[in-house]
């Protein structure tokens, strides 16, 4: 055991010079002793110290230093863990055993003296002063009374210190604050000003209103108390005394009454007749028309329902009209205010009117769209023509269907026919009637064909097969007719010339497109729905990069659709709906109440209201300043014929307005096209 522990003293780092192969266990110690002297560290080489004293096996600072009969040490962990599968020594492959392995201390306490060094040379000042008085150092009473005071001087300045800065981060809030609340308040006094200035305005358009019918049923009122006096019968006396004077100033009366009704009747004032039900109905007599009173809560009860919303439609307009130019208020004011108001009132009472005239869509008619022959029934696109007396089906079942929309309307469900019907090669994604030619109608379909179909031919005038993949959407110029767009799977928007037969521009995107759109006022500006869940608008006079990109829905864009040269509104599958300015490149308003996650469930506009389908199989109609619905229908909700069939499969999945009319086509996945109208 006295040689082992001779042996425990050896080398104090490893080394990997090669060993003589006759050296025994007695001679070996001798030698590591002799490279421990050698390589005692010191501070100058401290890097190559660090690096020798490196665990062969881990290459990590050595943790419970062992070393072996050859010489070199190791972790004990590690060369302990080589040794359960290997018999030899890892630096010079020396048979080795456990046995072989003895505790290096010597190493060990040089370690911990290093790593003592490095975290005094790390430590702050605190630290070491810490660590001192831990390991007992030897201080007077009077240096620990020195040390205190620098200590609580130290203490007292940052407690100090702290609490100007808390103060400090306290006074900036509280003036950001103030600020804020000033904004807020300079705010809404505005807002109070302009709303005194409007009950001022509506008040004194109320008292002339008010003024104006009081004199005319005073005017009427006379009327008729003329018309009675002079229509008064002779008594039964005068009947028996002269009953051929009677008739005869009956007669004279009855002609001067009858030229009296035949003068107001000229001169635009209504007959007898009408001016006694006008003085029933507008107050004459205790009696009141029946409806109006009941419309008129149900108007405002819609007020109240959305009152937040057309808070906030209300103080964006008149902030928006107070911040234009003096000149622009003036010159909108000599066309708008007619009745006294500001501009922004003015238009703010264009939305309330329009928004709380109808609360419900009701049916008008509807028919079926689906084949005997085929069991796919879905209707993709729904368009009327130019004169809105026709309008066109398209689909699945790959076949275009055209209907005359007064016979679909007045004829019973039965006898509701197509005028037309063209079949194609393959289902249809879109159609799109000319804006300017009549009887010219275009379509996509799955296999990335555009054709322009001749109507009243029912036979195909172009074709284009320029489209790698699925056509999503095809669409007509307003303002030059020979002009379509069309978009596609094959990330392609395609402008086509019906005077030619291959595309005259093409725009490569990143992503799917999924709808394109003429501005109704351009020929070179094209809106485009991507999968990119972004809206680009281009001009086609240089496609290189868009004018603008709307950015807002968090999927895929599946329509796009312009109620305005300005207004642009889009649909996505994250069930929303957006109103954009593409002019300014602002959003405008976001709608939300649909739901639509997975199927292109339809988007039309007309000047004021947004509509679209749902995978409810409900049709949602929004005005375009308000962002919840203002209307909706369920498809199957009022259907009879099969009352235990599920509707939850279904959703509808296009729709479109009747131009400049509160008429609405719907058509769901079922083959169900339904008329509706926005009704009170």
């Amino acid at each position: 055991m006295g040689g082992g522990g001779e042996r425990s003293i050896g080398a104090l780092v490893p080394t990997v010079k090669s060993e003589p192969e006759n050296a025994g266990e007695t001679s070996a110690p001798a030698a590591v002793t002799v490279e421990l002297q050698e390589q005692i560290p010191v501070p100058e080489k401290e890097e190559e110290v660090d690096k020798d004293m490196l665990c062969p096996i881990c290459m990590q600072i050595i943790k419970d230093a062992f070393l072996t009969a050859c010489g070199h040490s190791f972790c004990y962990m590690c060369i302990v863990t080589h040794l359960h599968n290997k018999s030899d020594c890892p630096c010079c492959s020396h048979y080795l055993t456990t046995n072989h392995l003895y505790p290096n201390f010597l190493l060990n306490k040089l370690l911990m003296k290093r790593s003592a060094r490095q975290m005094a040379k790390s430590a702050t000042p605190v630290e070491q002063l810490r660590q001192a008085i831990q390991q007992g150092c030897d201080v007077s009473i009077k240096e620990l009374e020195s040390l205190l005071s620098l200590l609580m001087e130290k203490k007292r300045k940052m407690e100090q210190e702290e609490a100007e800065t808390n103060l400090q981060i306290l006074l900036e809030f509280l003036q950001c604050l103030r600020k804020q609340k000033v904004e807020e308040l300079y705010e809404i006094q505005n807002d109070l000003k302009y709303i005194k200035e409007d009950i001022n305005a509506v008040e004194k358009r109320r008292i002339e209103l008010y003024r104006a019918r009081s004199r005319y049923s005073a005017k009427m009122r006379m009327l008729v108390d003329d018309s009675s006096a002079m229509t008064v019968r002779p008594s039964l006396g005068d009947k028996e005394s002269g009953a051929i004077v009677s008739s005869s100033v009956g007669s004279q009366e009855q002609v001067r009454v009858g030229t009296t009704q035949t003068r107001n009747t000229d001169a635009g004032a209504p007959g007898i007749s009408q001016l006694v039900q006008w003085k029933d109905d507008h107050g004459g007599s205790d009696s009141q028309h029946p409806n109006q009173p009941g419309q008129a809560i149900a108007r405002k009860k819609r007020v109240h329902a959305q009152f937040n919303e057309l808070q906030t439609c209300y103080l964006q307009k008149r902030r928006y009209w107070a911040r234009q130019p003096e000149k622009q208020k003036e010159r909108v004011a000599n066309v708008m205010n007619r009745e006294g108001y500001s501009a922004g009132l003015e238009d703010f009472q264009s939305v309330l009117s329009t928004f709380t005239r109808y609360s419900r869509l009701r049916v008008v008619a509807e028919l079926r769209h689906s084949d005997l022959f085929h069991s796919a029934n879905i209707v993709s696109s729904i368009e009327f023509d130019r004169d809105d007396e026709l309008f066109a089906t398209a689909g699945v079942s790959r076949r275009i269907k055209v209907f005359e929309f007064a016979s679909v309307v007045n004829e019973p469900a039965d006898a509701q026919c197509p005028v037309v019907e063209m079949s194609t090669r393959s289902k249809l994604s879109c159609l799109s009637w000319n804006k300017c030619t009549k009887n010219q109608l275009a379509s996509s379909d799955y296999e990335g064909i555009v054709t322009v179909w001749d109507v009243t031919t029912r036979q195909s005038v172009m074709e284009y097969e320029e489209h790698e993949k699925r056509a999503w959407s095809v669409d007509f110029c307003c303002t030059e007719p020979s002009l379509l767009v069309s978009g596609s799977d094959d990330c392609k928007v395609k402008v086509w010339c019906t005077k030619q037969e291959a595309s005259v521009l093409t725009i490569d995107m990143k992503a799917n497109i999924c709808s394109v759109k003429y501005n109704p006022g351009s020929s070179v500006h094209v809106a485009v729905g991507s999968a990119d869940h972004h809206i680009h608008y281009y001009d086609l006079r240089n496609v290189s990069q868009p004018l603008h990109i709307f950015s807002g829905h968090r999927k895929a864009v599946s329509y796009v659709k312009f109620l305005s040269n300005n207004e642009l509104a889009s649909a996505s599958t994250d069930s929303t709906l957006c109103l954009w300015d593409v002019r300014e490149n602002v959003p405008l308003h976001t709608f939300k109440g649909h739901a639509n996650e997975k199927n292109f469930v339809g988007l039309t506009v007309n000047s004021e209201y947004l509509a679209c389908g749902s995978e409810t199989n409900e049709v949602f109609v929004y005005h375009k300043a308000i962002s919840k619905p203002a209307a909706w229908h369920k498809f199957g909700s009022d259907d009879q014929n099969d009352p235990d069939e599920d509707m939850g499969s279904y959703f509808i999945s296009a729709v479109c307005w009747k131009r400049d009319s509160p008429t609405i086509l719907t058509a769901n996945s079922q083959g169900t096209i339904k008329v509706l109208v926005l009704a009170a």
